[in-house]
């Protein structure tokens, strides 16, 4: 965010600014929904299924028998999914994450999930002729966010399985290791018109009574592999163009290629606009060589060491997307340690706890969210992949977030009486420190820059009901300074000392 406010304090051009035409069509719910910060689960293995995850879908299923065209294809495959839907996420599942202060959750779904909408979206495809098979999905995914809502919970969509496969993994659709998604036009734009037919309908079930405010938005792609990053830049430039057709304001989110640095880059390149396109990086260090002979302490220690190269990187980079306004998550992490990382290990326990804080210390100083991979696992027990065994076993936080030591509801008084001395002081330190170097202020500025980062912050602080496991925090910084700041050029005009607004509204 800092960079923002120095271009404006330095008197460039922010890309002209959007301007007054660009007004986003949100409800104060949808806006506190899309903008907290995100504490969240993958709901892994629910529609997009994985074998090492879920076994028992996988019994009747032909082929090689790890994805869900080999389910698809299997014995019963219409009642073997439709029996796993309706089981494997619950309404007890919801409560029991929003006891624990989750109040996101990141839904992994395949193109082919949502082909109730328009059959024709399986035409030519590896899933042509298998509407029947996951025509049942989109009813279980509308379900899936009412339930979230009722529990205060928001939903980010993610499409895990693209046309022709976006990398080599079985999670992807198929079990085939060829991705054809990166060479077919027609895969590409199979994909654009899937993702434009789900947001479609998303924006629909606002017109539900009672209406539905917790979409956070939908990510284009899962991990892609593609042939060229030029070939997935131009891609995800014109799936956000056609999403953003229908409706300019809607939450993307785009991942990174495990490549931060070069796709926030990417971000800051986009024509300026008040929508969020968000970064998803995924984080995890049990898979490669370096990570099995690098001991779980000296993970923990590369994480929580804020010089480190990693912490550098996500500080370098939540500072260039803030920036833009825009934002970081880290859409998949886990506390997933290779045995090897263990070796010699006096107390795997707190071994495995000291991970998984410091990566939340992490994302809590960087990021704009998390989500945990995954939620369970049929077959209780592993610490590291899931988050239910984790927390049940002391090895995760019992609650995550922020909690509430006192009903603060009901408290306007007292907390305008807060902001007040709260501004007087911060306006005091930065008149003070100004004053060493002469020139033309308008610290007026500053002092509504305070007052709007204030009343935001406390606008997410009050959104849950007294009583709840944990209470919103503003997630997304540089999204809404990036709005407050056109707000107030719009209302007062264009000043040197705009970036005095700003200096606060970080």
């Amino acid at each position: 965010m800092r960079s923002f406010i120095s271009r404006l304090r330095h008197g460039h051009n922010t890309k002209s600014g959007p301007g007054p035409q660009e007004a986003l069509q949100e409800s104060p719910q949808q806006y506190l929904y899309r903008y907290r910060k995100q504490r969240g689960v993958n709901l892994g293995s629910w529609f997009v299924l994985e074998r090492w995850i879920s076994q028992s879908p996988f019994q009747g299923a032909s082929g090689s028998g790890h994805s869900d065209l080999d389910v698809a294809r299997g014995l019963h495959a219409k009642q073997v999914l439709e029996q796993h839907w309706d089981s494997w996420i619950t309404s007890s599942d919801f409560e029991w994450l929003a006891a624990r202060g989750i109040n996101t959750v990141r839904i992994p779904i395949g193109y082919y999930h949502i082909c109730a909408l328009d059959p024709s979206i399986l035409t030519g495809t590896d899933f042509d002729g298998l509407q029947h098979v996951f025509e049942g999905a989109w009813s279980r995914l509308v379900a899936a966010v009412i339930t979230a809502q009722s529990f205060g919970i928001g939903v980010l969509f993610d499409l895990h399985a693209a046309p022709g496969k976006q990398n080599k993994d079985s999670h992807s659709g198929t079990s085939s290791p060829v991705i054809s998604f990166f060479n077919s036009k027609f895969n590409m734009q199979l994909a654009i018109r899937a993702l434009c037919v789900l947001v479609t309908q998303l924006i629909a079930l606002r017109a539900h009574e009672p209406e539905f405010d917790n979409i956070v938005g939908v990510q284009l792609l899962n991990e892609p592999h593609p042939s060229s990053h030029e070939a997935l830049y131009n891609w995800y430039s014109k799936a956000i163009q056609e999403i953003r057709k229908i409706d300019s304001g809607f939450p993307i989110y785009i991942s990174d290629c495990w490549m931060a640095d070069q796709y926030a880059d990417f971000v800051a390149r986009l024509p300026s606009s008040l929508a969020l396109t968000c970064i998803d990086h995924h984080l995890y260090r049990c898979f490669t060589g370096s990570d099995i002979s690098t001991s779980a302490g000296q993970h923990t220690a590369s994480l929580a060491d804020r010089n480190a190269p990693f912490p550098q990187m996500f500080s370098r980079v939540a500072e260039k997307l803030a920036a833009s306004g825009s934002g970081l998550v880290v859409g998949e992490w886990s506390g997933a340690l290779n045995p090897g990382s263990l070796q010699g290990t006096v107390d795997e326990h707190e071994e495995r706890a000291s991970y998984i804080r410091a990566q939340l210390d992490l994302f809590e100083l960087y990021c704009a969210g998390s989500f945990f991979w995954t939620y369970k696992k049929e077959f209780p027990g592993d610490l590291g992949w899931s988050f239910r065994d984790a927390v049940e076993n002391g090895i995760f936080p019992e609650v995550v977030g922020m909690i509430p030591v006192k009903d603060y509801i009901g408290l306007g008084a007292e907390i305008n009486a807060r902001k007040v001395a709260a501004r007087n002081v911060a306006l005091s330190q930065h008149v003070s420190y100004w004053a060493r170097f002469p020139g033309h202020y308008e610290h007026w500025c500053f002092e509504a820059g305070f007052d709007q980062g204030w009343v935001v912050a406390y606008e997410f602080f009050t959104f849950d009901h007294a009583g709840q496991a944990a209470v919103s925090e503003l997630g997304f910084k540089g999204c809404i300074a990036k709005r407050k700041a056109q707000d107030y050029i719009r209302e007062n005009g264009r000043s040197s000392n705009i970036w005095e607004f700003g200096e606060f509204t970080v």
